[in-house]
């Protein structure tokens, strides 16, 4: 018999939307939608399991926890070929296949975007309060024309957030380590230096992956160079900022306030300082998250659960586990 456990399933919808009775008999399938920190607890319930149906990289497993897997032949994975949260050279290693699915579907994340840089800029979260107190007009917010958007990546997501930012009339001026005048002249973007870009920028939207040179990017010193009334947006990856600078810019009422749906913890700890301050607009890590891009990655991976089962294994990050597998 095959066990499969399908984890983090913080909706309860994975099993609605593949046909996992598909899966070959005798295969058990066991759907979890708390998320488990406490590492006893964690190997405890997967221990037993064949193969683990992962979303995205909710949950780490490092070296510790793969070795205190001894079934695990399998971590049948959501997404692309990272996966910052999975020590993939000793998972293989270990004979234990990774495998993805591609990404979400296009669209979500430069819609949460906006939607967080609307959402604060526009006072949309104190507004519905008020009105709901029974005030009425209490506040004046900016409009958007005019005004500069800076966009650090201006890869496909990035793209898009330009052409709203465009069609709202606003300056467009870009900047990163890796950024280049001419990809920046393709999105109307003006390249500017570091100190330039962070002064002059009334919204910056992050739209880079977390790699090791990306990590910590955003920092201290250039929250000292941002206007008083400008607004961050991080819909990419908690870590690109430097989380305590940003919990002190915000406190101090050094920048305007921030939209994050990304965070270094996740899901966000109670206690976090975040959740107090009142210059945040806050989403639970939702960017991916549609039914259109959950629909394609549990189907994606309930085929590539079916190859490997058939011995045929399909999307493979590390194939060379299998000849661990013998």
């Amino acid at each position: 018999m095959v066990r499969i456990a399908v984890i983090d399933d913080y909706q309860n919808i994975a099993s609605t939307l593949a046909e996992w009775d598909s899966l070959p008999e005798g295969s058990q399938i066991d759907f979890y939608q708390d998320h488990l920190t406490d590492k006893d607890a964690l190997v405890d319930r997967l221990q037993p399991y064949d193969i683990i149906q992962l979303m995205r990289e909710r949950t780490e497993f490092n070296a510790e926890l793969l070795d205190a897997l001894p079934n695990l032949k399998m971590l049948s994975g959501t997404g692309g070929a990272y996966y910052n949260s999975i020590d993939i050279p000793h998972a293989t290693e270990r004979g234990i296949l990774l495998t993805r699915t591609g990404g979400s579907a296009g669209g979500s994340v430069e819609e949460l975007t906006w939607a967080l840089i609307l959402g604060l800029t526009k006072r949309l979260r104190e507004e519905d309060r008020e009105t709901r107190l029974g005030l009425w007009q209490t506040s004046l917010s900016p409009t958007l024309s005019g005004r500069t958007l800076g966009i650090i990546g201006l890869g496909r997501l990035g793209k898009r957030v330009a052409q709203v930012g465009q069609a709202f009339n606003m300056k467009l001026v870009a900047w990163s380590p890796w950024q280049t005048e001419e990809r920046a002249s393709e999105s109307g973007a003006q390249l500017l230096s570091r100190e330039e870009f962070f002064s002059t920028s009334y919204v910056i939207s992050i739209h880079i992956p977390l790699t090791a040179e990306s990590r910590g990017l955003v920092n201290a010193a250039d929250f000292a160079m941002m206007q008083p009334n400008a607004f961050i947006i991080n819909t990419s990856r908690g870590p690109i900022i430097e989380e305590a600078a940003l919990v002190d810019a915000l406190r101090e009422g050094r920048i305007g306030g921030a939209g994050l749906d990304v965070y270094d913890e996740e899901p966000l700890p109670k206690d976090h300082p975040f959740l107090s301050l009142p210059n945040t607009l806050l989403t639970p890590h939702i960017g991916f998250v549609t039914e259109e891009g959950y629909q394609s990655f549990y189907r994606s991976a309930l085929a590539n659960i079916k190859a490997f089962l058939a011995g045929e294994p399909t999307n493979a990050i590390n194939p060379e586990a299998l000849e661990k597998q013998g």
